[in-house]
């Protein structure tokens, strides 16, 4: 009885407005803290100084691109489709960007598209449905590594167990409910028979795919890293600990895509995370830094793709 009313008020939740009241909200803590710390926050950088590290900070952020696409054309390896896959990787690359269009669907859309036409439906829904998890858990995975004596330490593992051969179809399921306005927009409905007869899971376990998409969440990591030392390179900090932070923070920006790229959110996290533990002023430019850096990685890789996508509609 109980197990019903819960799933009753779950269905009764309206997670569009709680998403955008965590949006305000974040992006109203991330302006406070501006504000608090105004006097202490300079942008400016010694260019002759700090080229290489803009460079190398740069240079991480394209490489988690890649890593990212290749690790999304693993994931559709691991799910069955291992022909006529040669162009996955450069069309993920390109299609990044979209992620910053308002809507926070139009990636989704165009792989989801783009896969269909090269497989079945079925395995294009679910490829582009569960890569959200896949990343999740890497950021999980990662982020234990800071907190090996937290009683949060096996919490944070517990989405892993999930991602299994025997598994997944009840993630996928659990997601769907999750990503509702994507779901509309695909128009898909599945059965767990279809899932089963269409989708034919090589492992037991998505080894390889995983791998990879722990190591773009770790070079992101080290992208912000850079932008730290950027900012203020006579300190040193806990690796560890920033290493927990970002990708708890990470992960919450990657839930709540309110805003194109889940800007406000990512940065409002790690600032509330951070707490007085490490200089606001320091933090708050380093994720500036940070946040311009990476989205420009996205833009030169993608921005040919989205002017063509904008003046094939005028």
């Amino acid at each position: 009885m109980q197990k019903v009313f819960f799933i009753k008020v779950l269905k009764n939740i309206n997670f569009t407005i709680l998403k955008n009241l965590f949006f305000l909200f974040s992006l109203s803590y991330f302006c406070f803290y501006f504000f608090k710390n105004f006097d202490q926050i300079s942008f400016n950088i010694d260019f002759s100084r700090n080229a290489h590290y803009i460079f190398f900070a740069f240079l991480f952020c394209i490489l988690s691109i890649f890593l990212n696409a290749l690790a999304w054309k693993n994931i559709i390896i691991w799910f069955g489709k291992t022909k006529n896959i040669n162009n996955l990787i450069s069309f993920y690359v390109i299609t990044n960007v979209l992620k910053y269009v308002p809507g926070g669907i139009w990636h989704f859309l165009e792989r989801y598209n783009f896969l269909k036409d090269i497989s079945n439906p079925l395995l294009a829904f679910y490829s582009t449905l569960i890569e959200p998890y896949f990343m999740l858990c890497a950021s999980f995975l990662l982020a234990s590594v800071g907190m090996i004596y937290s009683p949060f330490y096996f919490l944070l593992l517990m989405p892993l167990i999930f991602l299994n051969r025997k598994l997944i179809y009840f993630i996928l399921r659990r997601l769907e409910t999750l990503k509702s306005k994507t779901i509309s927009t695909l128009k898909n409905k599945n059965s767990n028979y279809e899932f089963n007869e269409r989708i034919k899971i090589i492992s037991f376990f998505p080894s390889k795919a995983f791998l990879i998409e722990t190591l773009f969440v770790l070079s992101k990591f080290i992208g912000f890293i850079i932008c730290i030392s950027i900012v203020n390179s006579e300190q040193e900090y806990s690796i560890f600990y920033l290493l927990a932070i970002f990708c708890l923070s990470w992960v919450i920006g990657l839930i709540v895509p309110t805003a194109p790229g889940g800007v406000g959110v990512f940065e409002a996290c790690f600032l509330f995370f951070v707490g007085k533990n490490i200089p606001q002023n320091i933090i708050f430019v380093s994720l500036i830094y940070f946040r311009l850096i990476s989205t420009s990685a996205d833009l030169l890789l993608g921005l040919p793709f989205l002017l063509r996508k904008i003046l094939n509609k005028i």
